[in-house]
């Protein structure tokens, strides 16, 4: 793995990546910088061995090229670490620091380790830390805010390097030197304008030149600006750029006086579209935000976005579909120029639009999955060909690409307060897509986040019934990675809820997972008494497969607590239940138990005829697997009734079975009744009651 690196995303990125920007100037900072990799830590001069890796600090304004010089460092040392780099970013555009638990389950994501649903920040870590334990990394860590978001990331092992990007010291972290970043030297500033404005403009007027260099400090960001607006006016030389610099007065940094310049020469429509995207998520930006933000067309944000990259506004990120990213130095002021140019209720409809946009795009993602359905194919040509993908595969990779600006748009529009009916729209249609997509385990973590953001809405607005599906989706979720205890409080937070909102559907499904939490935690008493509950609700509202179901949970507790008659009782009422409702498989299995039961009971006759009578069942259900279960039990049970002749035959054919079936396509067994509530969980992980019957 000498030749890449990896993302916080998880996508993994060729080596080549750093060596497409072409780094100039800061030779000093990097001899330094690698000297410092040499160099003998305290531990080291102290004869103990280093417990922990390495950090170095690269430490300096935005716009003064520090992340650029991160990846330069990682680049050539990159062969040091053949495990590979891991980039992570510890700062939201606004400056805002991203939860460590966020940046710790995205590095494990990229590391494809476990990193289970709603585990906590300690474990998260810890789960890092191990996961580092026996590899040579290099961790880029960009924009930390804190020492605290660095600390809690550091492997546990000298063998890995950190290299943090700030802008100041991390004061905190032991035996770290930060490496303070200037302007470029002149040689390099002047180069790097060069690029952009060609190198006549700069050999005919090389004092001016250096004139702009000294105006921008120096500062990579400033003289990108400076070389962006020289480049899009040919006939302009550097010295009608310097004077109008100079012009601007002393006001703010070089680079807010560069933008103001620049931003000034951008025509009315393009200055809008520009300023609005600070309201971008994560400051990602694709033509459909800009389109939605600014109430454009979409080819007409494409060609904006594509002028903003070549001016230095935008950087493009390297991707299959358009996508450009806000650089974080600029996006402060950009901030600044709608709070100051735009009126809030303008603002307001801008992040209206864009979610409303995000929406119909997520619907359209998840539709073009449906293709059975026709009511689907139909609300899909019913949509603005814009807003369609032409394939599964298409939406499946916008969904991959955007994933990280559609759960940060869930994020502010949570956070926003004023925008819940979009939020929740929002949410439902990003959980059904990601389910529709990738599956409900697959993007486990993810849905936890947003059923999380949900129950957050659904506190503010006081939606009972939302409540109470968020509660019983992150409980499902607990239960599933093994948090019982968390689970079972959020059952009955969620029951609590749904009789609140006289939710049948809701109480149902909490009592019964209520009994569920206490199987699994051994309590058979309570379990027994509380799908008893669920029961009586079921019956009470003629809901006769479910009412089956449950007379097989009821009866699979007492058969766990040795309560063999009552599990009998359970048993034959399952399975009558499931004959009533025609449920043939189901019948099949209910009768299968009965007489595994009954084998456990010692009713050896009796379980035998149930088993034949099984078999038979499972033949008219055709379900290949279980009646090769059933021939094995009957095998064992004619053993122990002392007929080897009669077991071997019975045995002999469940082998024959087991080999045709080996021979078909494999199709998903039909689920017993252990399995059933786990089954209509992952069903309804995506389920988020909304307002709007349309979602």
């Amino acid at each position: 793995m000498t030749d890449q690196a990896v993302d916080a995303d998880g996508a993994r990125l060729s080596a080549r990546v750093f060596a497409d920007v072409q780094f100039l100037g800061r030779t000093r900072e990097l001899k330094e910088l690698r000297a410092d990799i040499e160099r003998a830590g305290l531990d080291t001069i102290s004869g103990r061995k280093a417990p922990r890796a390495r950090v170095l600090l690269i430490a300096g304004r935005p716009g003064s090229g520090r992340t650029a010089l991160a990846a330069e460092l990682a680049r050539q040392v990159a062969d040091r670490y053949p495990d590979g780099v891991l980039r992570a970013r510890l700062g939201e555009p606004d400056g805002t620091p991203v939860p460590v638990e966020r940046t710790a389950r995205e590095l494990l994501a990229a590391l494809e380790a476990p990193a289970p649903a709603g585990a906590a920040e300690d474990d998260l870590t810890a789960t890092l830390r191990e996961a580092l334990s026996d590899r040579r990394m290099l961790l880029l860590l960009d924009d930390a805010a804190t020492a605290a978001q660095v600390d809690a990331l550091l492997p546990d092992t000298p063998e890995c390097l950190v290299v943090a990007v700030s802008g100041g010291p991390l004061t905190g972290i032991a035996d770290v030197r930060p490496c303070t970043l200037g302007g470029l030297d002149t040689k390099s500033a002047v180069e790097l304008l060069s690029r952009h404005t060609g190198s006549v403009r700069v050999t005919v007027d090389p004092r001016a030149a250096e004139g702009l260099v000294v105006a921008c400090q120096a500062q990579p960001a400033a003289l990108t600006l400076a070389g962006g607006w020289l480049a899009a006016r040919p006939k302009a030389a550097v010295s009608d750029f310097a004077k109008q610099l100079h012009a601007e007065g002393d006001e703010g940094t070089p680079l807010s006086r560069v933008f103001r310049l620049v931003y000034a020469s951008l025509p009315s429509p393009a200055a809008r579209i520009l300023r609005l995207l600070a309201l971008a998520p994560a400051g990602l930006v694709d033509p459909h935000t800009a389109s939605a933000l600014a109430g454009c067309s979409v080819n007409g944000a494409r060609t904006a976005l594509d002028d903003f990259v070549a001016l230095g506004l935008l950087r493009a990120v390297d991707s299959p579909l358009p996508q450009y990213e806000v650089p974080g130095c600029l996006h402060p002021l950009l901030k600044a120029l709608t709070e100051t140019e735009d009126r809030p209720a303008e603002l307001q409809l801008a992040r209206a639009r864009m979610l409303e946009r995000t929406v119909r795009l997520l619907q359209s993602c998840r539709a073009i999955t449906e293709t059975d359905s026709p009511e689907a194919r139909e609300k899909l040509l019913g949509m603005p060909r814009a807003l369609r993908f032409p394939t599964p595969r298409a939406a499946a990779q916008w969904l991959t690409l955007r994933k990280p600006a559609l759960l940060a748009a869930a994020r502010l529009a949570v956070a926003d307060g004023e925008l819940d009916t979009l939020a929740r729209r929002l949410m439902s249609q990003l959980v059904r897509a990601l389910v529709a997509h990738c599956g409900t385990r697959a993007v486990a973590p993810d849905l936890y986040g947003v059923h999380r953001l949900v129950l957050d809405v659904a506190e503010r607005r006081k939606l009972p019934r939302e409540k109470a599906a968020a509660l019983l989706n992150l409980a499902d979720l607990d239960a599933r990675t093994g948090r019982t205890d968390e689970a079972l409080a959020r059952y009955r937070a969620a029951l609590d809820a749904g009789r609140e909102a006289n939710d049948p559907y809701a109480t149902g499904r909490a009592m019964e997972s209520v009994g569920g939490a206490h199987q699994e935690l051994g309590d058979y008493d309570r379990a027994a008494d509380w799908y008893g509950r669920a029961l009586a609700q079921r019956l009470a509202r003629d809901e006769r497969a479910d009412a089956a179901r449950l007379y097989g949970r009821i009866a699979a507790v007492h058969t766990l607590a040795g309560r063999y008659g009552e599990a009998l009782r359970g048993w034959r009422a399952a399975a009558a239940g499931h004959r009533k409702d025609g449920d043939v498989a189901a019948h099949a299995r209910a009768l299968s138990e009965l007489a595994r039961v009954q084998e456990y009971a010692g009713r050896l006759e009796e379980s035998l005829r149930t088993c034949h009578e099984a078999l038979e069942w499972a033949r008219r259900a055709e379900d290949v697997r279980l009646q090769a279960a059933l021939q094995l039990r009957l095998g064992d049970t004619l053993e122990h009734l002392g007929d080897p002749a009669a077991a071997s035959l019975h045995r002999g054919a469940a082998e024959r079975l087991l080999g045709e079936e080996l021979q078909e396509p494999e199709t998903p067994a039909e689920p017993g009744p252990e399995q059933a509530l786990q089954l209509e969980q992952d069903a309804n992980a995506c389920e988020i009651r909304s307002a709007s019957a349309e979602d």
